[in-house]
């Protein structure tokens, strides 16, 4: 049973992201005074009442956008009102009606029997007084509200439980697989997410920093259910400029340590520069499996080779020298399932298991074929076994007689070694170094001196 949908409208700063975040009981849209800060539709799943939703968050109706994505945005409102269950509409009780209000309440006139006027930001029972102006809508009169402290908050929970009594009782299945996109501004990310989607669920613009936060959209490949997170585009710290870039930016790292694989989109037409070097040092911080997606290759043909790209890619992103490289074109949705069947891989060898017989075999022929040495002259250290304890990321761990004796070289070699023999040749390995006592039982298996 698919979820019913409840939009959030209205003008610009009248508090929808507060009230969705409100409804939702955490910070999930950004809210800053600064008006057309949310651009696209923004959604979450919404539990009330023993019951769950999909609640929405739309732009501001009528707002004149600095980047001229006006049009942009009246097309995701439009298309959120189109699909919702139960629109609400809000209006600000403290500025009262404005002519933007009159032309939000004609947008929505034909879908009049599924909308409910709030007048927001009555936060002192007083404040409500005024708020019977706005029955000139044609909504009645509206129910008094205040996303800033919950007043009226059950009021709404009560109505929103009658209009859509049959919600369902169980959550949505959980997506298989989180796919988070990141990259520096303008590289096709958007692009990318409604290839996969089918439809504009994202704003898509030439204008650097169209998004702004971070959005997930479920789509379903092959009969399984995933959710893509587009990400508000990065730049260098030094050049953030607002709060609003500074959340974007905080969502988008957030983004990436919920993920199950990384996508970081390159744009194949510019120069890889200190944005990706820096996102992909946080990749690998995390221990996330990643997609290296060069991304609008139809316009680089003529200037490069695949063979070629990936050795320039090596060079500038040596961390990553072991993640996938997938050539698209977002923009025609050439490569992109291709791609997501690459993030599929990488999920599933993330999830791997290996025997502890296998780890010590590899253990013990890497100390035959270069055995280890001490830092700065002192003795070298002992290693009794090796063991995977978890997986996301695969986590090996190496008992030996003094770990800060393993030089950071050798720990290079052995990870190499692990690597080339197990089937994690495409994801990161966390490799972690225990002292251990030489008699150790584990599988079933006493060891009593080092490999």
């Amino acid at each position: 049973m698919s979820l019913p949908v409840v939009a959030i409208v209205g003008r610009p700063n009248v508090g929808k992201s507060s009230l969705f975040n409100s409804l939702l009981g955490k910070r999930t849209s950004i809210v800053e005074p600064t008006p057309g800060v949310t651009r696209d539709r923004v959604s979450a799943v919404c539990e009330i009442e023993n019951g769950y939703l999909e609640l929405v968050d739309t732009g501001g109706f009528g707002i004149v956008d600095r980047d001229d994505l006006t049009d942009h945005v009246r097309r995701q409102i439009e298309y959120a009102v189109d699909q919702a269950d139960l629109i609400l509409f809000v209006v600000d009780a403290r500025e009262g009606l404005s002519p933007l209000d009159r032309e939000t309440a004609e947008l929505l006139r034909r879908r009049s029997d599924r909308v409910c006027l709030l007048a927001n930001k009555v936060d002192e029972p007083h404040m409500g007084i005024g708020a019977g102006e706005f029955i000139k809508l044609g909504y009645g009169e509206p129910i008094p509200v205040s996303a800033l402290n919950g007043a009226g908050k059950w009021a709404l929970i009560e109505l929103i439980v009658a209009r859509l009594a049959d919600r369902p009782k169980e959550p949505p299945t959980d997506p298989v697989m989180k796919i988070a996109l990141v990259g520096k501004r303008n590289t096709g990310k958007s692009s990318f997410v409604n290839a996969l989607a089918g439809v504009a669920r994202v704003i898509v613009s030439e204008v650097p920093g169209t998004t702004r936060d971070s959005i997930d959209v479920r789509f379903e490949q092959d009969g399984r259910s995933f959710v893509a997170i587009d990400t508000a585009g990065i730049r260098k710290k030094s050049k953030i400029e607002d709060g609003v870039e500074f959340f974007a930016h905080s969502r988008a790292m957030h983004s990436v340590r919920r993920a199950d694989v990384v996508l970081l989109l390159i744009d194949s037409t510019e120069t890889v520069g200190q944005v990706e070097k820096q996102l992909a040092g946080m990749i690998v911080e995390e221990f996330k499996p990643c997609v290296l997606v060069v991304n609008k290759w139809d316009l680089a043909r003529d200037r490069a080779v695949t063979g070629e790209y990936g050795e320039y890619l090596s060079k500038l992103l040596p961390h990553l020298d072991y993640a996938p490289i997938s050539f698209t074109s977002a923009i025609d949705g050439h490569n992109v399932d291709a791609t997501i069947d690459v993030a599929w891989s990488l999920f599933k060898q993330s999830q791997t298991r290996v025997g502890t017989g296998v780890l010590n075999q590899i253990l013990r022929d890497a100390m035959n074929a270069n055995a280890p040495h001490g830092k700065r002259n002192r003795k070298a250290p002992k290693f009794y076994y090796a063991t995977q304890v978890s997986t996301q990321p695969p986590t090996i761990v190496v008992f030996t007689s003094d770990p800060k004796r393993v030089t950071q070289d050798y720990e290079r070699f052995l990870l190499n070694r692990f690597r080339e023999r197990l089937p994690f040749e495409e994801i990161p390995i966390r490799l972690v170094f225990k002292a251990r006592s030489r008699r150790t039982l584990i599988d079933g298996v006493l060891y009593k001196e080092a490999l």
